[in-house]
């Protein structure tokens, strides 16, 4: 079953903005009929808002691995993470880049679980195409750092321009940032912590590629409003530091997947 948009997205948007979407995804899914004993697959690698609504239906988040390329939930993970109490999936648009809609939406086919799908961007069509232009700027001319990738076919409006910070992972991504804003360069982390680390939601459970994408990425400026020069200064100040740090060898797991029920 596919249902259409409600608004649940990871991106810059106002906390209210927010709460009213994950309002919009409880009453979708307790209006679909998905409750307590329910199982709903989600990302991790997500704002806690869109948990607190699947719980607040009565269901249990199930958070499965994102692709590391579009840092959006992972057809193969989210398929690995079906059970016989999966009701439903939620993919999340993650900074502005597309779900792989058709490989979860044939998962849910397969499976007879309903997919939620979120509206697209909204912002004017001028701003979303400024920021495109931006986000091209700096892809041509950015080095060290590893810039947006976007996959065949999906769409992207760069909410946020998300780049990862090669290194030993979280300390070198921290310490360029630091020295990115001693610049005068703002920029900030955009997924904390994993929601299946958090308090609330704490699972026992290894996501690789949402591990690594936490400890990895930084969002830089790229907004609609930045000027040419603004742009050429993020570019100047990140080229100075990319080549001070080195890509860390990918890790292996290391460990076996495990899920754990609240």
């Amino acid at each position: 079953m596919f249902c259409g948009p409600l608004g649940v997205h990871v991106g810059p948007g106002s906390s209210a903005a927010m709460g009213r979407a994950a309002e919009r995804l409880e009453r979708a899914l307790t209006d679909s009929g998905v409750g307590a004993g329910d199982e709903v697959v989600m990302p991790s690698f997500a704002a806690q808002e869109v948990a607190h609504a699947v719980r607040a239906a009565g269901a249990t988040p199930v958070f499965a691995d994102i692709d590391a390329d579009s840092f959006c939930l992972s057809v193969e993970a989210a398929a690995g993470a079906v059970t016989p109490r999966t009701a439903a999936i939620v993919p999340v648009h993650q900074f502005g880049h597309r779900a792989d809609l058709a490989g979860l939406g044939e998962t849910a086919r397969r499976h007879g679980l309903l997919l939620l799908d979120h509206e697209e961007d909204e912002s004017p069509a001028a701003e979303i195409l400024h920021r495109q232009a931006h986000a091209a700027y700096l892809n041509a001319r950015l080095r060290g750092v590893r810039t947006p990738r976007v996959a065949a076919g999906a769409g992207h409006t760069y909410q946020q321009y998300v780049v990862r910070v090669p290194g030993n992972g979280r300390p070198d991504r921290d310490a360029f940032a630091m020295v990115l804003r001693s610049k005068g360069i703002s920029c900030r982390v955009p997924v904390q912590t994993p929601v299946h680390r958090t308090p609330g939601f704490r699972r026992d459970l290894w996501l690789p590629e949402t591990e690594r994408a936490a400890d990895e990425c930084l969002a830089l400026p790229s907004g609609s409003s930045l000027s040419r020069r603004e742009l050429q200064r993020v570019v100047s100040a990140c080229n100075a530091l990319g080549g001070l740090l080195r890509p860390a060898s990918r890790p292996g797991s290391g460990r076996e997947r495990s899920r754990a029920r609240v």
